[in-house]
């Protein structure tokens, strides 16, 4: 449990890295350009790192499923190994699936107008701003999307349909309490993740009546409220965080 809230907490650094100081530099001291190169970078890393993170909320849901359901061989189950191998093929995955985004992009010719309407590079609104045809980009990120992020809501559903058939062959409440607990920080979590996310994509492509401003704000939502929310839910849950903080707090 704690490598995976490690895991957690470096693709948040690593998402707040490639969106938040090229935003702070364009609202403090109005640097609103960005060179190609390192439109495509940012849009290369912030990716990556969704895509990393969705992949660590599977392995979470996995993590809750064995707790639950089969406790006596959680710690022979998810070793260290096989967590870190877990994270592994996650961060393969996600360079597999996203390093294309970048490279379908950089061939694609770009309008007088160069515009992004959004504080950072996303794939979308950059494809947008194009002259000419991303008909290609469209459908890979379309993929990207249904693979990714569809694959990975369909096992962490997967999971939590057997753990609760799990609970409902139990008749002690506290039992069902003691799960209901477990579970509780990771559906916070990923009820702050995926909802901005799948609601973003799906006004990019078929929300054109949105108003910008609209548009705007959600994609800043799922890059900037995760990251800020997540230590907070988990510090919130995870009894021995909680101990840490009071007693750093108690000293000082």
């Amino acid at each position: 449990m704690y490598l995976l809230i490690c895991m957690l907490a470096l693709t948040d650094i690593g998402m707040s890295t490639s969106v938040v100081p090229k935003a702070l530099c364009i609202f403090w001291f109005n640097l609103n350009s960005i060179t190609v190169g390192g439109c495509l970078t940012q849009m290369f890393f912030l990716h990556v790192a969704f895509a990393v993170q969705s992949a660590i909320l599977v392995t979470m849901a996995f993590d809750r499923y064995i707790a639950i359901c089969n406790p006596l061989r959680y710690a022979t189950i998810l070793t260290n190994a096989r967590i870190a191998k877990l994270g592994l093929v996650g961060l393969i995955r996600a360079v597999l699936f996203i390093l294309p985004l970048p490279l379908l992009l950089s061939r694609l010719p770009f309008c007088a107008n160069r515009i992004i309407p959004h504080t950072y590079c996303e794939h979308m609104a950059v494809a947008q701003i194009s002259c000419g045809d991303t008909t290609v980009n469209r459908m890979y990120a379309l993929v990207v999307v249904l693979v990714c992020t569809g694959s990975d809501l369909t096992l962490i559903a997967l999971s939590y349909v057997l753990i609760i058939r799990a609970l409902f062959r139990i008749s002690s409440e506290k039992t069902h309490q003691k799960a209901l607990n477990t579970c509780t920080a990771h559906i916070f979590v990923m009820l702050m993740f995926y909802p901005p996310f799948i609601f973003s994509s799906l006004t990019h492509r078929y929300g054109h009546s949105i108003a910008p401003h609209i548009h705007i704000i959600l994609a800043n939502l799922y890059f900037v409220a995760p990251p800020v929310l997540n230590p907070i839910i988990y510090g919130a849950k995870t009894k021995e965080l909680r101990d840490k903080v009071c007693k750093y707090s108690c000293r000082r």
